[in-house]
């Protein structure tokens, strides 16, 4: 069953722009303030263990509670859920620029406020991401998504050279209060706009469970849909780790420091701007095949950037930027394969279950390659988890199915 959600009708530019234009100012907050707690960690400890507890922390919480957010997202209000997220993580960061200004701060306490705003995030981010198809016409889709994946560009960019000046000039704590205002910024367009929403009425609602299941079925039903799931879910098994282990591998391998991070991510960033603009102006059809391409390429340009040897930092960057390129090449695809091919009142459940099984399978991840990494050391740790994981995302073309189905059949709202 579908749902035909509201033309957004005269002046939906207004509304898209003042929400999304919030939410980019409050992504680029926290991903700075990501950097800067994840650098002192590096600094701090210099230890894959402690790194990868991090990363633990920062995406266990979205796997054990994205099946509870991503339903609450289709029963509830997604504004006010998005509103309550942004405004705790907000108190988050207060508690920590207490400690860190008061010369208190521990390593447990970053780790206990990181869990805490990841808990946030399985609410925040399937209301947001629901909230896309509600706020544009539908033939703007693929459009909005390839926005959405230049704002990771931008983010990616903005967040390492922003984190690096504010440590460089201020205390920590001082450097934290950014990402207080601009959690602000988020908020205020969600208290001025409305977003509509498709909502079964009270009497008419299940419980929170069979809601969830309801939209798990639906995923499973779609044999596109589900195979391209569990394809990304083992990529995502292979690769996580990395995201956590940059710093220490430019600062091991390549022998940098926060100045060559901000670097290495700030250009892979221009590659996902480029990437967004490029799905942006394409507007792909044959969703899965990129999604493919792009993921397979990606993953194999981030092993390249690895093998680099550690006096030519310059010719990881420039894999680096390939890799990031593609992998927005494939992702914005996703993000349009499950809007076109789920109804609006069940998109916040398919995307959840989406966040959930590749959130299950970080910590995995992250517990598989912390040994491997102390053994065999971060560099060929990198290589590894990029060819790996570039094989595993090539199986996908073995697959009749995915080959067939390429593109969705309809668009449902």
């Amino acid at each position: 069953m579908t749902d035909t959600a509201p033309d957004p009708g005269p002046g939906w530019e207004w509304r898209f722009w003042a929400i999304f234009g919030g939410q980019a100012a409050s992504l680029i907050g926290s991903a700075m303030t990501q950097f800067v707690l994840i650098w002192w960690i590096t600094d701090t400890t210099g230890s894959v263990s402690a790194l990868a507890l991090a990363g633990l922390v920062a995406l266990a919480p979205q796997a054990l509670l994205g099946p509870l957010g991503g339903t609450l997202a289709d029963r509830y209000s997604r504004r006010l859920i998005m509103i309550l997220a942004d405004l705790i993580s907000a108190l988050c960061m207060l508690v920590l620029i207490a400690l860190f200004l008061s010369a208190r701060i521990e390593l447990w306490h970053i780790y206990t406020m990181m869990f805490l705003r990841s808990a946030m995030q399985a609410f925040q981010q399937p209301a947001a991401a629901a909230s896309t198809a509600m706020l544009v016409p539908a033939s703007f889709l693929p459009r909005a998504a390839g926005l959405n994946q230049t704002l990771m560009g931008i983010i990616t960019i903005a967040a390492a050279p922003l984190g690096a000046l504010a440590i460089s000039v201020m205390p920590i704590g001082y450097a934290l209060s950014i990402d207080v205002g601009t959690a602000v910024l988020g908020i205020v367009p969600l208290l001025i706009y409305a977003i509509p929403q498709h909502r079964v009425p009270m009497d008419q609602r299940s419980s929170l469970w069979a809601e969830f299941r309801e939209g798990v079925a639906l995923v499973r039903g779609d044999p596109v849909l589900w195979r391209v799931y569990l394809l990304l879910t083992a990529v995502v098994l292979v690769l996580m780790p990395s995201f956590t282990l940059v710093p220490l591998l430019v600062k091991e391998h390549f022998g940098g420091g926060p100045t060559e991070v901000a670097v290495i991510e700030g250009l892979g960033g221009a590659g996902m701007i480029l990437g967004g603009v490029i799905v942006t102006a394409l507007a792909p059809k044959r969703l899965v095949l990129w999604i493919l391409w792009g993921f397979a390429l990606s993953c194999f340009a981030f092993a390249l950037a690895a093998l680099v040897p550690g006096g030519m930092f310059w010719l990881a960057v420039v894999f680096w930027v390939i890799s990031s390129l593609a992998f927005i090449l494939g992702n914005a695809p996703l993000t349009v394969l499950i809007q076109t091919r789920v109804p609006n009142h069940l998109q916040g459940r398919a995307l959840s279950l989406m966040a959930t099984m590749m959130g299950l399978a970080a910590p995995v991840g992250l517990a598989i390659a912390t040994p491997v990494g102390e053994l065999i050391g971060i560099r060929w740790l990198f290589v590894a988890m990029g060819v790996v994981s570039g094989l595993v995302a090539m199986t996908g073309f073995l697959s009749p199915v995915l080959l067939a189905k390429a593109a969705p059949d309809r668009a449902v709202r």
